[in-house]
């Protein structure tokens, strides 16, 4: 019995199961158009993002195999983002141009069913939110080489937004240039993370070559794809969107380097289950203060999983405190924290209750 004798009738097994997945992927839609209509009626809004982690978190728990369970959570996001583009297609901010590890968050939280919004900086990216023509931002919060993001720290302070989710994804550096050879090349540009990320790499391989900071990777490779003289620091995404080669890949000093995005519009999500909050505090410059102002949490029995510093650039040597806690502020134990904090803190701001990444 030949080859195809063989697969013939494995391949109408998969033929019958593909038409029973469609027909299931339609009820599907048809189900989520009729939310829609509820939504519509209530103004409730159309992403939930704690609802949508439920759904993930539950076909990961669920999924028997042979299949990975991230691959099939991966599926189950495009699933639920062309479902709720039914409904309506939700817009949101990025640091752009197209090809950025920040479009790549946009997608990873929010599925491909999205309109995209390119920005030149943070600020747009808040800017747009804020103004409502996009109805969220995605920012970059912190990276596991080089720390804080301080332009989104400060924004955060001074907002109106809320963070309604967060996720965290691995960031691997390519070199990449418009001919795929460094031959002609005198500049080196990349978002200056991106620059700080590869120094060791760069100082052992092209030392003499001037590093230029940009915008971000995707305007490098923008850049690059215009002048045989640029070579670029990007991600494989953007070096495939503007037709380059890569000269090397993997050029970050940390193999396991990952960044940690922030979602940030008017959406407050409810708890999911599973949930993060975000908070700044300042307290008075004196010995024990800061002691003294986490002992609630100890108190309540609330995990803190992030403490950071930021000057709060008054000259007087002040500082703001971004803390992450486990936990969602409707929680009995993180409200009453919550509350006792607020009355010992000069400065206290709730920046975000949210579902845990993925």
């Amino acid at each position: 019995m030949s080859t195809d004798d063989k697969l013939k009738p494995l391949r109408e097994q998969i033929d019958a199961i593909d038409a029973q997945i469609l027909d299931l992927l339609n009820r599907r839609a048809r189900v989520a158009q009729e939310v829609g209509h509820v939504k519509a009626e209530t103004n409730a809004p159309v992403f939930r993002p704690e609802r949508e982690a439920q759904v993930l978190r539950k076909v990961a728990n669920n999924n028997p195999g042979p299949l990975d369970s991230h691959d099939v959570q991966t599926i189950f996001r495009e699933i639920m983002s062309s479902c709720r583009a039914l409904e309506r297609r939700v817009t949101v901010a990025y640091l752009g141009p197209a090809g950025t590890f920040s479009e790549q968050a946009v997608y990873q939280q929010f599925g491909h069913a999205v309109e995209g919004v390119p920005c030149s900086s943070i600020d747009e990216v808040f800017r747009a939110a804020e103004a409502g023509t996009a109805d969220f931002g995605v920012v970059p919060v912190e990276n596991s080489s080089e720390g804080a993001i301080n332009r989104t720290l400060d924004l955060l302070l001074q907002t109106t937004l809320s963070i309604s989710g967060e996720l965290s994804i691995p960031v691997h550096h390519s070199l990449m240039t418009k001919s795929g050879t460094m031959d002609g090349i005198t500049r080196i540009c990349a978002h200056s993370q991106a620059l700080a990320q590869c120094q060791v790499w760069l100082n052992m391989n092209y030392p003499n070559i001037e590093r230029q900071a940009v915008a971000s990777n995707g305007e490098a490779a923008r850049i690059a794809s215009e002048d045989p003289t640029a070579a670029a620091i990007a991600g494989e995404i953007a070096g495939q969107r503007y037709n380059l080669g890569v000269v090397k890949a993997h050029v970050q000093d940390d193999p396991h380097n990952r960044t940690r995005f922030a979602v940030v519009g008017r959406l407050q999500p409810t708890p999911s289950g599973k949930d993060q909050t975000s908070l700044v505090l300042a307290v008075p410059n004196k010995a024990g203060a800061v002691y003294n102002m986490l002992a609630p949490l100890a108190t309540f029995g609330v995990s803190m999983t992030r403490f950071e510093s930021r000057p709060a650039r008054m000259g007087t040597w002040e500082y703001y405190f971004y803390v992450d806690v486990e936990g969602h502020v409707q929680d009995d134990k993180v409200a009453k924290a919550m509350a006792e904090l607020k009355q010992n803190a000069p400065f206290f701001k709730v920046l975000g209750s949210y579902p845990f990444s993925l």
